[in-house]
């Protein structure tokens, strides 16, 4: 039977649960008489009458009877089959591209990753290292990370981390040697690990704060890194004073291998945000993503 056939079968279905041309074909999408037409003709093919017609209505005959009673279950099983499908495909499942720094993964994504790819075993996550600041619209990403006071507001932001606070540290060798700043203003006299975000941005200063007056420090040091998690190591291996996230620090302070100074000076601020555009339309893989990663 051809696809046309089976579209006749189907509209012979809709005119006997209806009882009404008119009904019918309104449901269908097409003319009364164009309906009608299409019933005389399967009848013809068939070589036999399905449907009895009034004036005032329409009803099935005996043979038109049996057809619904075996065709109909039939193609309640497959609309069944197509909804089913509909579900599967609802399942989160896809490609997930999310643009972010070394320090966001440590401190947002890693800790939750291993449980999310268990959940969600047909979503791939593609975890792009950037200290650019990149376009997440315009390079497809599906989603950023950033501070939370750096997202424009034309995007929606999730919080994917608590308050955080930037801290100097240094090993305890290198204040055994050089000495502890007592304040920041001391710090261009101290070797100090510098980040670069872009190969055409300056040196980022660092900000401190103190009786509510918020100023810049750029320290002496002479290497430059663009990633956060360098200059950690590098305050490790005791070649400077690093500026860090004091949770990224954290497992070097618990054991000593780091130490913070002027602790007073570095006040909280709003922490990481997923962010992504508000005209996005998010895809079940993404919604799933966006639950798993929200910091409660």
């Amino acid at each position: 039977m051809n696809i046309t056939k089976i579209d006749d079968i189907q509209a012979f279905l809709a005119v006997a649960e209806d009882q009404s041309f008119t009904k019918a074909a309104a449901r269908l999408g097409i003319t009364p008489s164009a309906l009608s037409h299409r019933m005389k003709s399967l009848e013809e093919r068939l070589g036999i009458r399905l449907l009895t017609r009034t004036t005032r209505n329409v009803s099935p005959t005996e043979a038109g009877e049996r057809l619904i009673n075996s065709l109909s279950p039939l193609f309640e099983m497959i609309s069944q089959e197509v909804e089913a499908l509909g579900e599967l495909r609802d399942k989160p499942s896809g490609t997930i591209r999310i643009s972010c720094t070394d320090d966001q993964i440590e401190l947002c994504l890693r800790p939750k990753i291993a449980k999310f790819l268990e959940d969600f075993p047909d979503v791939t996550v593609e975890i792009y290292v950037d200290y650019g600041f990149t376009n997440v619209v315009t390079e497809r990403f599906d989603a950023g990370i950033r501070l939370g006071e750096s997202i424009s507001q034309d995007m929606i932001a999730i919080p994917v981390g608590p308050d955080i606070r930037l801290v100097v540290v240094g090993s305890p060798e290198y204040f055994e040697k050089y000495g502890e700043p007592k304040t920041p203003y001391e710090l261009p006299q101290h070797k100090c690990v510098d980040i670069r975000h872009r190969p055409d941005g300056s040196i980022y200063a660092w900000e401190f704060e103190k009786d509510g007056k918020e100023f810049t420090v750029k320290g002496k040091g002479n290497i430059v890194f663009n990633s956060i998690m360098h200059v950690l190591n590098a305050a490790v291996d005791g070649v400077g004073l690093g500026f860090v996230p004091e949770e990224l620090a954290r497992p070097y302070l618990d054991d000593g291998r780091l130490k913070t100074v002027l602790i007073d000076w570095t006040p909280y601020f709003p922490g990481f945000h997923l962010y992504y555009p508000n005209r996005r339309q998010s895809s079940p893989a993404f919604l799933a993503f966006l639950e798993a990663f929200k910091y409660r």
